[in-house]
Order: C-alpha cells, then sequence, then structure tokens
C-alpha cells in the first residue's frame, strides 16, 4: 500500500527488499488506511534530533510493513484493516478548546464584579485585558462609590468620575482631605440624580458644598457630614428648604450650627426617619421639640452630649415610631422623663443612658417592666446596683444586651443573678466592674455559653482566639 502524500516525503526510502510489499503481497481485500491529517502534523511535530524521541518513531516507522520490515502475520493484521464505513472515523475532531472565563456571558461576568471593592476593580481586574477593563466601568459599579480615606482624590479625579458615570447615586468622600468645595460642586452639579452623601471629617469643606448639593439634587435622602467645623446654619436652610425627601442626618461635632438651622430641616424635611446629634452646644431643648413636632416618622434618635433636658426631651414621647434613643451624655436628663419615654413609645428596641449619672436602679426596675420591645440597654458609668441587674432578669423577656461598665456597686451576685434568671440575655458588659471577680466570670462563661461576658481578660481571650483561628502564631524567639 502507498503511505499518504503527506509522509511519504519525509519518510526514508524503501529499501530493495521492500518491494514485496508494493507488488500486490497483501490481499486485495484489505486496504492499508491513508494516514489522517491529524498524524501527518503529529508527526511534522515530532523533534527533529538523532537521538530522541523522533529517532524511535522513526525506526518504528521504518520497521512497518509499508517500509519492508520483517513481521509476523499476527503484527501485519492490525496495520491492514479494512476501511470504516464513515471515513471520517478514522479523522476524530479535535476537542473543542477548554472553555475560558472570557466565553462567560456579560451579565455573569459583571455580577462576579460586584463582589470586588473598588480597588480590587480599578487596581487589579481592569489591568487584566481590554474587555475586563470595559466590565469594570459599567455603570452600575459607579452608581455607589465609596471614595473615604483616598487621599489620592483630588478635584479633578472627582470631576472625571463625576463626568463619565452621571447616574452616581451615592458617594462617601469622608477623609479625603484634597476635595475641596469646588469639586463637590462640580459632583453636583454633574450628578442631580445623587441620594447619598457623606462626608466626614472633612474639615476643608463649608456651606458652600452642602448648599450646592442641596441645590442640585433635589431627591437627596441621606446627608451625613459629622465632624465639619465650617458647615453653619446656612447650609442647614437650605438642605430644609429644598430636600424634601431627606430621611437620615447626621450632624454630630459640626460645632456651629444651631437651633435656627435645625428648627428649619425640621419644618422643611418631614419624611425624617434618622437624626444624629453630638457634642452640639448649640442645640437646645427647641430643636429636639421640632422634631418631636413636624417629624413623626422619626424612628432613630441621638442627642449625644447635646444642650438638651428633660424639658425637650419628654417631647420625644410623641414618636410612636420611635425604635432607637440615644440620650448619653445628657446632663439634665431625670428618671421620670426616661420612664415616661419607655412607658409611652412601644416600638423601642435599643435605650442608650450612658453617662448618666442619675440614671438609679428603679429607673432601670420600670424599663425591664415597660419595655415590651426593647432589646438592648447601655448602662454604661450610672449610677446602679446589682439590683438594677436582678430587676432586668426577673422582669424583662426581651433583653438581649446589657452593658453595665464601669459601674462601680456591680458584684459578683448581681451578674449571677441576671446571668441565671435572665430567658433572653445573650451579651452582659462588666469592663471595669471592680467589684465583680474575674473567677467568677470565668464560672459563669463555663455555666451559660450562649451569654457573652465582656470584661477586659474575656475580651482579651477571645482576642487573641479569632488571631490563632486566622493564622496567628506568637514568635518565640527571644532577642540576643
Amino acid at each position: 500500500c502507498a503511505p499518504g502524500p503527506g509522509v511519504a516525503a519525509e519518510s526514508p526510502s524503501p529499501p530493495p527488499e521492500a518491494a514485496g510489499c508494493q507488488q500486490g503481497a497483501t490481499p486485495a481485500s484489505h486496504l492499508c488506511p491513508l494516514p489522517c491529517a491529524s498524524d501527518c502534523a503529529a508527526l511534522e511535530a515530532l523533534p527533529k534530533d538523532s537521538g530522541g524521541e523522533g529517532r524511535r518513531v522513526a525506526q518504528a516507522a521504518s520497521q512497518s510493513p509499508e517500509h519492508g520490515g520483517r513481521e509476523t502475520q499476527e503484527s501485519r493484521q492490525p496495520a491492514c484493516e479494512e476501511p470504516p464505513e464513515n471515513p471520517g472515523d478514522c479523522c476524530p475532531e479535535p476537542p473543542p478548546p477548554s472553555a475560558g472565563i472570557n466565553q462567560l456571558p456579560p451579565s455573569i461576568l459583571l455580577k462576579i464584579f460586584s463582589n470586588l471593592s473598588l480597588n480590587e476593580r480599578c487596581l487589579l481586574a481592569s489591568l487584566v485585558c481590554k474587555y475586563w477593563r470595559d466590565l469594570c466601568l459599567d455603570f452600575q459599579f459607579w452608581k455607589q462609590l465609596d471614595l473615604s480615606s483616598r487621599q489620592q482624590v483630588t478635584d479633578e479625579l472627582l470631576e472625571k468620575i463625576a463626568s463619565r458615570s452621571q447616574n452616581i447615586t451615592e458617594i462617601n468622600i469622608s477623609d479625603c482631605r484634597n476635595i475641596s468645595d469646588t469639586g463637590v460642586c462640580v459632583l453636583a452639579f454633574k450628578c442631580p440624580g445623587l441620594l447619598r452623601y457623606t462626608a466626614y471629617r472633612c474639615k476643608q469643606l463649608s456651606d458652600t458644598s452642602i448648599i450646592a448639593v442641596a441645590s442640585q439634587c433635589p431627591q437627596l435622602q441621606k446627608v451625613h457630614v459629622g465632624n465639619q467645623d465650617r458647615l453653619t446654619d446656612e447650609g442647614l436652610k437650605q438642605l430644609g428648604s429644598k430636600c424634601r425627601e431627606l430621611k437620615d442626618i447626621h450632624f454630630g461635632q459640626c460645632y456651629n450650627i444651631s437651633d435656627e438651622g435645625m428648627i428649619v430641616i425640621a419644618k422643611g424635611c418631614l419624611k425624617l426617619q434618622r437624626i444624629y446629634m453630638q457634642e452640639n452646644k448649640l442645640v437646645t431643648d427647641q430643636s429636639v421639640k421640632a422634631f418631636a413636632e413636624y417629624c413623626p416618622h422619626l424612628q432613630y434618635v441621638g442627642f449625644m452630649g447635646c444642650s438638651v433636658t428633660s424639658k425637650g426631651v419628654i417631647h420625644l414621647t410623641n414618636l410612636r415610631n420611635l425604635s432607637s434613643l440615644d440620650l448619653r451624655h445628657i446632663t439634665e436628663l431625670d428618671n421620670e422623663t426616661v420612664m415616661e419615654i419607655v412607658k409611652r413609645c412601644k416600638n423601642l428596641t435599643s435605650l442608650n443612658l450612658c453617662l448618666n449619672w442619675i440614671i438609679n436602679d428603679r429607673c432601670v426596675e420600670v424599663i425591664a417592666k415597660e419595655g415590651q420591645n426593647l432589646k438592648e440597654l447601655y448602662l454604661v458609668s450610672c449610677k446602679i446596683t446589682d439590683y438594677a441587674l436582678i430587676a432586668i432578669g426577673r422582669y424583662s423577656m426581651t433583653i438581649e444586651t446589657v452593658d453595665v461598665g464601669w459601674c462601680k456597686e456591680i458584684t459578683d451576685q448581681g451578674a449571677m443573678q441576671i446571668a441565671q434568671s435572665s430567658k433572653s440575655l445573650r451579651y452582659l458588659g462588666l469592663m471595669r466592674c471592680d467589684k465583680v471577680n474575674e473567677v467568677t466570670v470565668e464560672q459563669l462563661v463555663q455555666q451559660h455559653p450562649h451569654i457573652t461576658f465582656s470584661t477586659v481578660l474575656q475580651d482579651c481571650k477571645r482576642t487573641l482566639e479569632r488571631a490563632y483561628q486566622m493564622g496567628w502564631t506568637p514568635n518565640m524567639s527571644t532577642a540576643s
């Protein structure tokens, strides 16, 4: 049988004694199959060295019947077979290439990329190839931007981002010290659909920024601009008059805002649900009264360290939807006001009374009895004793978190009583309760594993345990 055309050129010339094979030594009913294209390609791909695999294949080929090699009848039969019914069977198609990640639909890849952080998309994934870069620039990834603490973000970069994706709905530029009022004004102008604006500790920003955001983004729902010294009532007035959809505000440690600006917001933003103030000494009972009167949908209220008293706080009893109340460090807060709020605000789930020295055991007992939905109670540095803990364990069926850190009159008895009697307790803060013995706490940890007990030693143990779980090992080597 004659070899295929692709092999004849490279096969060595048959020796004289091989002429018998070409003269019909093989029965006519059997034909030698021609080599297929894949076999030719495989032969051509063999290394052409004199001592390796190529030599062994050449030797085997020279001993085949079609090259006149000596062989037995048994070894000759497999080489000369009847042709297959389907000629294509001798040349099977090569297997399809393995599926790569880029063969996935774009929607799937976008879903995968959505689990990456901004840094991972911009600094890693977008550098793989042009296709991935285009996917990382998809508009959905630029609707919610967290640029906080990135000092490389400047007005120029912020303008480029806003120009490329004008459908930004949420942005966080907290601690970005190289962004000025100019950059925020451009952002507000190019992104009128902005809904949530966060800029904590941007002390370089002034009323100009907040006025631009209020003027250009009328659908604004959230403004968190805590610790901005240059923010005044002028900025708040613009928010109150132009952002009627506002639901969440945070002006903590903005020391230059007063009741004047706060009352305008209360009267203009009737859909408010969350308000948080901290150490705003110019904010008084008038602001509290205005929010309680004009914003009936308020759910979260915080006036930590503000110049408010029980006369203003009592108005919060009108808020039927109130669920979280932060009254830390209110110097003129009395027990009767707190008890009245708990009685009338039936949806209250979290109450923070830390740093109020006047709160006593009787007040805590009423809270435990009347707080039908209360789950969190914070009493750090209050004037309470073991009786307060015993009352919580005895009367409350809902309270899960209790923190009585720095309450110097709490002893082992109170800690043991609340742990044994409470069916809902899951966390008990005992930080710097110096009359509580650490041995007692260790016993409580063993007896009540469903409760987390917080002391200096217990917190250190949990931190060390988490470090071990994450693979940390102590360095036992000693310095020479």
